[in-house]
């Protein structure tokens, strides 16, 4: 196949081709068309995992960061015992995120609980609040409080 053209009835007839060619890594050069909402739900992609974000948390980008590569790889029973024994602020954020990401993946994809690990987990930078602090001799500091947007998705174990 050698153009990908992303109609529905394209899209019903050449299913399993259109899907090959998406799992392929393709060159800079070359990139597949980006499929649509519509599209990829016509497809199927994204059916094998459980997704959640949260946006705007009121905690640093690097803070969130340890507590995530604790959790990484591991089953989804695993990650909590680990985020509720941490003593980190981060913990009960993730927990949350964590149960919306599970019961988006057994919920809305219908995944085996049990199967469930956590496949990747990252917290990007958000919008940085600034604030000033006086200091001495008429001066100012400016202090930054940072934001983040924390993403976990769960995936099955095969």
């Amino acid at each position: 196949m050698e153009k990908i053209i992303l109609s529905a009835e394209n899209i019903e007839a050449n299913r399993s081709e259109i899907l090959e060619a998406y799992s392929k890594v393709q060159p800079k050069n070359n990139k597949l068309p980006t499929p649509t909402k519509k599209q990829r739900k016509l497809l199927g992609i994204g059916k094998d995992m459980g997704k959640a974000t949260a946006k705007y948390v009121r905690i640093t980008p690097r803070k969130m960061k340890i507590v995530i590569d604790l959790i990484k790889g591991k089953s989804l029973d695993e990650a909590y015992a680990i985020l509720m024994y941490t003593p980190k602020a981060a913990s009960p954020i993730l927990t949350k995120v964590l149960k919306s990401a599970e019961a988006n993946a057994v919920n809305n994809n219908g995944l085996n609980r049990s199967d469930l690990y956590v496949a990747d987990a990252f917290a990007n930078p958000g919008p940085i609040l600034k604030r000033f602090m006086p200091r001495a001799r008429g001066s100012a500091n400016r202090i930054n409080k940072r934001t983040s947007h924390v993403t976990i998705v769960l995936k099955e174990r095969v």
